[in-house]
């Protein structure tokens, strides 16, 4: 998937190179079916499809039964389908691209979109129309932290962090009975007091792009947002709901009322400074 990944563990029988080799097939598997890297991976199969009913194999099913119910929420903020637009920024595995141009961006908004998917979750089937391209790298790397931490959950290992690309969960506690704490991503610019996070039984994820500069497209306009947004980063039950929350709040802000359902814990850093939304505040009150 193009990222890092790292592992903390406690327990009392678990050798480490038993547990490494879990790891790392358990991480093939997944690229071998969500990666937009790997030109084998069967999202990139389906990508190539034309015009046809997919079955899904079962983790790119769940992905993106995920990803197409945060879509309808989200208003399209959030869309599994854009990979055409990503693309065609230069933001995707094709690498840098000119900057397009008016009919190219309609021409790619021609294609895209998760309306234009029909999905039947019960036989785990998705209908390609026919040029549409999957990106599920807003949503792919906290579904490989939680995947982890539920493989080494089955080898008996209740005690663990799980980090893949930025994203983490934390299961359990440490060895010396505290919770897993992880320090949100503070962006560079004016000063942020620190905030700390007891990862119990929850992942959280940041989306922003001081890092690896400016990659964010608005599915719903074929461009880059002009919201001030700097980074967000989403504290949830899995990592997967928030990466892909954190995804879809860095599009849709300021409007958050499509997502106030999901009551998303976040915290919004922008150019002009830094909200928390009332159930991440009730937690840091809590």
């Amino acid at each position: 998937m193009g990222t890092t990944w790292r592992v903390l563990y406690a327990a009392r029988h678990a050798p480490p190179g038993e547990v490494q080799a879990a790891i790392e097939t358990r991480l093939a598997e997944l690229v071998a079916v969500l990666s937009h890297w790997e030109p084998d991976s069967a999202l990139c199969r389906f990508n190539r499809t034309a015009g046809a009913w997919v079955t899904l194999p079962r983790d790119l099913a769940r992905v993106v039964d995920a990803g197409l119910h945060l879509a309808r929420v989200s208003g399209g903020a959030f869309d599994p389908a854009v990979g055409a637009l990503v693309d065609l920024w230069g933001f995707g595995p094709r690498g840098p691209m000119p900057v397009p141009d008016e009919a190219a961006i309609e021409a790619a908004r021609a294609v895209s979109g998760w309306q234009r998917l029909d999905w039947d979750g019960d036989g785990q089937c998705l209908r390609q129309p026919g040029g549409l391209q999957l990106d599920l790298s807003g949503i792919a790397k906290g579904y490989a932290a939680d995947e982890l931490a539920d493989r080494l959950g089955r080898m008996g290992i209740a005690h663990c962090l799980i980090e893949v690309g930025g994203e983490l969960v934390g299961r359990g506690i440490r060895p010396d009975g505290e919770p897993w704490w992880v320090d949100l991503e503070t962006p560079p610019g004016p000063p942020l007091l620190p905030l700390r996070i007891a990862l119990l039984q929850m992942g959280v994820a940041t989306s922003g792009d001081y890092v690896r500069g400016a990659h964010s497209i608005d599915p719903r306009t074929g461009r880059a947002p002009d919201n001030g947004v700097v980074s967000v980063s989403v504290v949830a039950k899995t990592a997967m709901a928030a990466d892909a929350l954190a995804t879809a709040i860095a599009i849709a802000w300021p409007d958050l009322s499509a997502l106030e359902p999901l009551k998303p814990a976040a915290r919004i850093v922008t150019r002009a400074g830094e909200v928390l939304t009332l159930p991440l505040q009730a937690m840091i009150d809590d």
